[in-house]
């Protein structure tokens, strides 16, 4: 029998009939013949008000007590579901992380998945259940609760279907797939009816909020097909899957905004073999994400280094650049929070020329100036100030004609 695992995401849980719902679409699929696999969120914007709880208390909690506390939300959510099914006539159970076999390191707040012991789901897949397991979570090597990251249910279901050997994982959410851009703010956008892995891993890993970049990276490396879809009706949703011939001839998929970034640069680093290692190796064990690095040599005994980080991290990384600054000779730092970067991807941009040129242009023409760029091979990022964020979004998804289905848009 096959299995097949359903994500519910916040929106999509977030009261009891919500909740009602979300039971009624695992049931449907057991009925028709499925061993289904439910991993669920916190309800509505119940991790928010953790937060804020545990900050009003101490303005920087600790991330293992945070991981303590932020769990529950999940918790709860998958014992209401399961309470439904059993209200419905179906066997139910539910799951923390760690009873679901989740085990991680110990990044408290950043956690990965290094392997799940699967054997208990699938007893009781087999006995006939439908499992509820908490996403978002797991436990490390000495028996901490630890968490993925925000988002990180999206990750939890999509490992958790390459380690059961599902034949799809369903994302559920309040939008029905996923669209050229935000809708929010670019309100022409069309929803993609097929994306590849690449495509989605760079819009997530860009700003776009429908899916976590570590959740596609795991559907690649496992073969999972990810089908995102809307738990409110039955519309089609989006296919996440491998890329296929149909989607070079499309130039641009789809565009981001991301606003939560600031721009570090350190400048006048003393240019010598080395010296860039020892900087990002820093922060890297302070377990800091960077971005969009780009160095300049400004003399043969200098260089510029800039590269962008989430606002979440800003303070760590400002201490280890502060640890790091005198080894290396910067002679000062230079930080920039009002920014944010517009990108854009396709598979389309390997065989096509002139995307750079179309991007440039339609910036150019709306005034917006571009603080730097920096390109892969299917997309291309330019970082705006961030008063003129969406203004140049708009500019850019008119410049591709993103307001127009993939099929309007290949090129001949």
């Amino acid at each position: 029998m096959a299995i097949l695992v359903q994500k519910f995401g916040g929106t999509s849980v977030a009261n009891a009939e919500k909740i009602r719902r979300a039971a009624e679409t695992a049931l449907r699929a057991h009925q028709d013949g499925y061993q289904v696999v439910v991993v669920a969120s916190a309800r509505g914007k119940q991790t928010d008000e953790l937060i804020a709880d545990a900050k009003e208390l101490n303005l920087a909690p600790p991330r293992r007590e945070m991981d303590m506390l932020l769990t529950t939300g999940e918790q709860q959510t998958i014992s209401l579901l399961a309470t439904t099914l059993w209200g419905m006539g179906q066997k139910a159970i539910s799951f923390t992380g760690q009873q679901a076999g989740f085990k991680t390191d110990d990044a408290y707040s950043k956690a990965r998945i290094l392997e799940i012991d699967s054997k208990r789901i699938l007893e009781k897949l087999n006995d006939g259940y439908i499992v509820a397991v908490a996403g978002f979570q797991g436990v490390n090597a000495v028996g901490d609760i630890t968490t993925l990251g925000r988002g990180g249910s999206d990750t939890s279901a999509v490992a958790l279907a390459a380690a059961l050997g599902a034949e799809r994982c369903d994302i559920y959410t309040d939008v029905d797939g996923i669209y050229t851009a935000d809708p929010r703010l670019y309100q022409k956008a069309v929803k993609i009816d097929t994306i590849s892995y690449d495509e989605i891993l760079e819009l997530a890993n860009l700003g776009a909020g429908v899916m976590h970049g570590r959740s596609i990276e795991v559907g690649k490396k496992y073969d999972v097909p990810i089908y995102v879809r809307s738990s409110v009706n039955d519309i089609p949703g989006t296919l996440i899957t491998h890329e296929v011939p149909e989607m070079e001839s499309i130039l641009v998929s789809g565009a981001t905004i991301q606003k939560d970034l600031t721009k570090i640069t350190l400048i006048g680093v003393d240019h010598k073999p080395g010296n860039a290692a020892r900087i990002f190796a820093h922060l890297a064990a302070k377990r800091v994400s960077v971005n969009d690095i780009i160095q300049t040599e400004v003399s043969p005994e200098k260089a510029n280094l800039s590269f962008t980080v989430l606002h979440d991290d800003l303070d760590v990384a400002r201490q280890a650049i502060a640890d790091i600054r005198t080894e290396v000779h910067c002679q000062s730092v230079m930080v920039r929070e009002d920014v944010a970067e517009i990108s854009i991807v396709g598979v389309g941009m390997q065989s096509h020329y002139g995307v750079a040129e179309t991007m440039f242009k339609a910036l150019a023409d709306k005034r917006i100036n571009i603080d730097s760029i920096t390109t892969s091979e299917i997309r291309i990022s330019c970082l705006v100030d961030l008063e003129q964020a969406e203004k140049a979004l708009v500019a850019v998804c008119d410049a591709f004609e993103l307001d127009k289905p993939a099929v309007e848009r290949q090129m001949k």
